[in-house]
């Protein structure tokens, strides 16, 4: 906690009195209470640092999400001959259950805080609003066009949880729970474009991280998936050539991601939410 938080102590005693709190719990409470303990305890220590209702917004706002991508990879899991047996069904079912690890965190993080988690959505992965004759209808049966339509899907997470992650400032914990889920969706980014290029479903030479708003992939309905990562400031600071040094345009956007605002990614998704 002193990592994200300078005053720990003035919230929760001391680190002392804290211990001593939960070894009063042993033999005492069963260990199935114990997140429920530690969900109030934290709820006390941030009350009041952040809107409650604010967080659980961004909350709700990333398990939307992460219904999305745990629902999608479940499918893909569950469609005959979609996923080659070996090393490539290995990681798409490691991936799946990283998605419902992050989902089934959000849900039990925003119940222990005292909130309601959205229900899941109903999906059409064809990008058809319920139609299934969306610009994706065989992403179930087409393997390049599955990986593509993933890789899409792990870009707009990581977008948009850098997109939102300064609301969580002052959260402590919640903040730093938010950033190791993005980061692990760039990991999975990643490796789809891995899994791409072995398969052959890549477009030009597509590397492991994005290049411009280049997404590698011949569709265009993914573009605004993509938009604003060709930007080369950050900060008020111009990346190319940047002291002197020749860093390309490529570079210097393969350099730093972009976030992604909220209408930017409910305009992504829209598609696949059935109304």
């Amino acid at each position: 906690m002193e990592k994200v938080d300078l005053n720990p102590h003035d919230r929760l005693d001391t680190r002392r009195a804290a211990l001593r709190q939960f070894t009063s719990f042993t033999g005492k409470v069963a260990l199935a209470a114990v997140p429920l303990a530690l969900g109030s305890m934290f709820r006390k220590a941030y009350a009041g640092t952040k809107n409650t209702q604010d967080v659980f917004d961004v909350l709700n706002y990333a398990l939307t999400l992460e219904y999305l991508e745990a629902e999608f990879y479940a499918q893909a899991l569950l469609s005959p001959g979609l996923i080659p047996s070996g090393a490539a069904n290995m990681a798409i079912q490691t991936i799946s259950r990283h998605e419902t690890a992050h989902v089934n965190f959000l849900r039990t993080a925003i119940t222990d805080a005292g909130g309601t988690p959205v229900d899941k959505p109903e999906f059409d992965f064809s990008a058809g609003k319920g139609s299934g004759e969306g610009p994706f209808k065989d992403v179930f049966k087409d393997l390049g066009l599955f990986l593509a339509v993933a890789q899409t899907f792990e870009d707009t997470g990581e977008r948009a949880y850098k997109g939102r992650a300064a609301e969580l400032i002052g959260t402590g914990g919640v903040l730093t729970a938010a950033l190791q889920i993005h980061s692990v969706e760039a990991r999975h980014a990643a490796h789809i474009r891995l899994m791409r290029r072995n398969y052959g479903s890549g477009v030009g030479n597509l590397k492991p991280w994005k290049t411009g708003n280049l997404s590698g992939i011949n569709s265009t309905a993914v573009q605004p998936s993509y938009d604003g990562e060709e930007n080369t400031s950050q900060a008020g600071v111009e990346i190319v050539n940047i002291n002197g040094f020749p860093i390309s345009m490529d570079a210097a956007t393969e350099a730093f991601d972009e976030p992604l605002t909220p209408e930017q990614v409910l305009a992504i998704v829209d598609g696949f939410i059935v109304p």
